[in-house]
């Protein structure tokens, strides 16, 4: 879960929900961390990039910010940037 700055269009917002509603599943998928109690959780299929300032202590992202999603890379083959 990651919440960051954005400043997508309405067309984008109105894509992206459309994409992510039909993947919607019950639970999280994240065994790790806090999660809110009225969260909304997909499939983990999409990879987003997402430009920050450091990891903190506390393992979250600072100053986050999304840039896009993309087709280049399979959610799968995603690591933690060191």
């Amino acid at each position: 879960m990651l919440f960051c700055l954005i400043d997508w269009t309405d067309d984008e917002l109105d894509r992206l929900h459309e994409m992510l509603s039909a993947m919607e599943i019950p639970e999280s998928a994240c065994t790790t961390g806090s999660l809110p109690r009225d969260g909304h959780w997909v499939k983990p299929e999409y990879v987003a990039e997402v430009a920050f300032t450091e990891w903190t202590a506390a393992n979250q992202l600072r100053h986050p910010r999304y840039l896009g999603l993309r087709n280049d890379k399979a959610a799968e083959d995603v690591v933690k940037e060191a």
